[in-house]
């Protein structure tokens, strides 16, 4: 990262590239600014950062779109977060290092590598820090995905996508840096009336969407012998579905193993 230097004299020029600096770094990912930040938690600085891994900052295409990491000191951005698991757990990252599914860890597209990363789970206030190691999601709406651990202290555990905000912190120390900042506070206890009996959801998968009937009994046949083809409530698409399953947990699995397989959109539904 480069250094500029300070000139006593100047002190107005020196806050304008600081605040030039920071507005680009936010604007370099997929995801809109996050709101100004009220109430910030303190995380301990890190005193010896580990190097960024020899390669990862080198630009490079995945399925014909360039990505350029770079340091992005300003990066806090709003956007979607997915999570993955047992279909990858053990196997090496951007960094080299073995992904562990429990670790607080995450994948990005473009931060520095290893890096850490503040994550907030909008829709209950969660916070957590995290060590980046790999890179990805390949998916445009998408800004990060964690690993199963981020996804359990988060709450999105049960949901294939969720919506987060992410700052970039600098760099990641040479080990470890997760952890888990803030959780959603307990509602106070209430006397409820005794529950209804309720029919088990089940959860099914989404492999993709065709206006084609056709090409969709085509990917059909490829995704597995229990794929379905849904002919979509506007009539023009026709949805590819797997499933259903009982519980989330292995529905995400089954996800995670289509989007193996080549299907790299395949998200989870839950359904009556």
């Amino acid at each position: 990262m480069s250094k500029s230097r300070f000139f006593p004299t100047r002190p107005v020029r020196l806050l304008g590239v600081i605040a030039l600096i920071s507005l680009l770094g936010a604007c370099a990912s997929v995801g809109r600014p996050g709101p100004p930040r009220t109430g910030a938690m303190t995380v301990a600085p890190v005193t010896d950062p580990a190097p960024i891994v020899s390669g990862t900052m080198r630009p490079y295409q995945i399925r014909g779109r360039w990505y350029r990491p770079e340091e992005q000191p300003g990066y806090d951005v709003v956007g979607q977060a997915s999570w993955y698991g047992d279909q990858f757990n053990g196997r090496p990252t951007a960094t080299g290092e073995r992904f562990d599914m429990h670790a607080l860890t995450a994948a990005h597209k473009t931060l520095p590598l290893p890096g850490l990363v503040e994550v907030t789970n909008m829709a209950n206030g969660r916070v957590v820090v995290l060590r980046v190691n790999d890179r990805g999601p390949f998916v445009d709406d998408r800004i990060i995905d964690l690993s199963r651990g981020a996804a359990e202290a988060l709450d999105m555990i049960n949901r294939g996508v969720g919506e987060v905000r992410v700052r970039y912190l600098g760099r990641a120390p040479r080990l470890g840096g997760g952890q888990v900042m803030q959780r959603a506070e307990a509602p106070p206890p209430v006397i409820a009336p005794p529950a209804p009996v309720v029919v088990a959801q089940a959860f099914w998968i989404q492999v993709a969407a065709y206006g084609d009937p056709d090409e969709a009994r085509a990917a059909a046949g490829r995704a597995g012998a229990t794929a379905r083809v849904q002919q979509a409530t506007n009539q023009r698409m026709f949805r590819v579905l797997l499933g259903p399953w009982p519980d989330a947990n292995a529905a995400e699995q089954a996800r995670q193993g289509a989007v193996a397989r080549g299907f790299r959109e395949a998200q989870l539904i839950p359904g009556g």
